[in-house]
């Protein structure tokens, strides 16, 4: 793993992945399908690419009992209190509608509205991830969304995992599909026979389902692009290379293009750090993944001072970040890029991927510079609201016409005029 000093002239490679045009073409040809045939082209992509035969999308009520039935009481009470945690805290950032009065009896103010509908589409492929149904369900229940649809690619036997199955249910979703890839975010944009369309899909999957998410924006909104997870470790020589190398690799382990970083002052933490990712790498059960993500997008800086070290965590603006440090929430206040930030030596990443509360699904790929976490907000739309009054009408009326005629918009300025005659 390369050892390098922090320069003034450090170069943060980002790695945008558009897709190659054969894949667009691919997305576009299986999106026209399914708007073309529906169902059918929904049932024939799954075999092709799932090698499920199907001829039921939706989940049944006893599909989701048998998932119930696979898992340990102990799981499943977990699945439950990890669902708490995260509800609560997207309840704190809901917002209201709001109105002022002015002097002049005026009144403006903001109407906060629930999307009606929004899909998530939960990946499959080499994990089953029941974490990402509840980070992407939770805080569109909490907005208020009235309709939440799920979509997700089943197994060869036709089934979902089960710790999906039971976290979709804890999570209150009544629509579940066996269907993913390119072919599920079309269902969900353009809706089938049986998938209704939604207003916003939210979920992050492999690079069909990106190209498609961003094929269909426009017609529905989306939550981001989303590209391999990264995480980078502020460290002083307080910190345990142990520690830092498992937190690395807990994000390495990913995709073979995940990124792990590590920004240290200390010289000797960052070679102790280096030795114990081969070393761990060597008992890792994903090692095939993590390793070539380790040697071709993995990386440790050293930095000559704390405050460089903050410099470079900025201008890498990573997905995770975690600061262990010497008084490490010290630092918080200076760190401007970062999708979650967890401070001290018992947070580590995995805290805020399952359980704490926070959302997980975060910008990536430096989009962390002016995007934020997956949030309430995002399932809200916002209408201004304006009442002006007649004294406002008669003191400003001749101003906001003068305005319109700057612009050569005559019906405007005509449109307030026609109130004085």
């Amino acid at each position: 793993m390369k050892i390098e000093k922090v320069t003034a002239g450090l170069s943060i490679k980002r790695s945008v992945d558009a897709g190659t045009e054969e894949q667009q073409s691919i997305v576009r040809d299986i999106i026209q399908d399914v708007r073309n045939n529906g169902d059918q082209a929904l049932f024939a992509y799954t075999e092709k690419f799932d090698g499920a035969k199907l001829y039921s999308l939706k989940v049944t009520q006893d599909e989701i009992n048998e998932a119930y039935a696979a898992l340990d009481d102990q799981m499943i009470k977990i699945i439950r209190e990890a669902a708490d945690n995260i509800a609560d805290f997207h309840a704190k950032q809901k917002r209201e509608t709001w109105l002022y009065t002015n002097a002049d009896g005026s009144i403006f103010g903001q109407k906060l509205t629930p999307l009606d509908s929004a899909g998530v589409y939960v990946p499959g492929g080499t994990a089953a991830y029941p974490s990402s149904v509840l980070m992407n369900v939770m805080p569109a229940k909490t907005a208020g969304v009235g309709r939440i649809v799920m979509v997700s690619p089943p197994g060869k036997d036709g089934r979902l995992p089960a710790g999906v199955l039971v976290a979709a249910d804890i999570a209150g979703v009544k629509d579940i599909f066996k269907v993913g890839g390119a072919q599920a975010v079309a269902a969900l944009a353009y809706g089938t026979e049986s998938i209704k369309a939604v207003d916003k899909i939210t979920g992050p999957g492999n690079i069909f389902v990106a190209l498609a998410k961003r094929e269909v924006f426009g017609d529905v909104d989306i939550d981001m692009i989303a590209g391999p997870s990264e995480i980078a470790v502020l460290a002083d020589e307080t910190a345990s290379a142990k520690e830092v190398a498992a937190d690395m690799l807990s994000q390495a382990e990913h995709d073979t293009r995940a990124s792990a970083v590590l920004v240290t002052t200390s010289e000797p933490l960052a070679k102790e750090v280096a030795l114990e990712i081969e070393q761990q790498l060597s008992t890792l059960p994903r090692a095939d993944i993590a390793r070539p993500s380790i040697a071709q997008h993995g990386a440790i800086y050293i930095a000559a001072t704390m405050k460089e070290a903050v410099r470079t965590i900025n201008d890498i603006a990573p997905e995770h970040l975690e600061i262990l440090t010497e008084n490490a929430l010290e630092y918080v206040k200076d760190i401007k890029h970062a999708g979650a930030i967890f401070v001290g030596r018992y947070s580590s990443e995995p805290v805020g991927d399952y359980f704490a509360g926070p959302n997980h699904v975060l910008p990536t790929n430096g989009t962390a510079r002016f995007s934020s976490p997956l949030n309430v907000d995002d399932f809200m739309k916002k209408s201004s609201i304006i009442m002006y009054s007649k004294e406002a009408f008669d003191k400003h009326g001749a101003k906001i016409a003068a305005f319109a005629r700057l612009e050569g918009l005559e019906a405007h300025a005509r449109a307030i005029e026609a109130r004085n005659e």
